[in-house]
């Protein structure tokens, strides 16, 4: 796998946005999946499997084939990955998605460091006018740490998630590059 040296590094005060490397995959199989955070991003947490290194690896050279994704770095190991996805460059708008594996590292404001880190390279560097995202209903942590970058809920979709049997509504939030506000001494 070859790192694409055309992203930069993204650095915070705890968190590093880089290129993925193939060590990540030692990183990520370490985490392995939980209950918790497979719920949380929509899957069935009663039918997961461990997570295997081949998987793993899959999971890296994806990344790493991504032009807009990053993995996230926290105390020199790979606890995650956030990526822009569906990069409109006529209506400079994007998605964004974000998932940390680390379930020690939730709650710890990882995730709304990384955030910070990729919107204000969105905004500023991309030259970007809207980051939007889809979150489930349930997700509360994940829709706290939205709001505090920025995030406003903009709508949602009813009964658009099927997870374990049941329908949630998906929200849809975005933030503009005019709202935008960095959080302090992120980056």
């Amino acid at each position: 796998m070859t790192e694409f040296c055309t992203k930069p590094r993204l650095i915070g005060d705890r968190v590093i946005l880089r290129a993925p490397c193939d060590a990540d995959a030692q990183d990520r199989f370490e985490l392995g999946r939980t209950a918790e955070i497979v719920h949380m991003l929509g899957g069935d947490a009663s039918a997961m499997q461990p997570l295997t290194l081949d998987v793993a690896q899959d999971w890296v050279a994806k990344l790493a084939a991504f032009p807009t994704a990053w993995i996230i770095e926290v105390a020199g190991r790979c606890v995650g990955s956030v990526r822009l996805h569906s990069v409109n460059e006529v209506d400079h708008r994007a998605i964004l998605a974000i998932g940390i594996h680390d379930p020690d590292l939730l709650g710890q404001g990882i995730g709304q460091e990384a955030m910070t880190l990729i919107l204000t390279h969105a905004f500023d560097t991309m030259g970007l006018h809207r980051v939007s995202l889809r979150v489930l209903e349930y997700n509360h942590r994940a829709i706290a740490a939205y709001k505090k970058v920025g995030f406003v809920e903009e709508g949602r979709e009813r009964e658009a998630g099927l997870v374990q049997g049941k329908r949630y509504d998906d929200l849809i939030m975005g933030v503009l590059a005019h709202e935008y506000q960095p959080l302090g001494g992120a980056i």
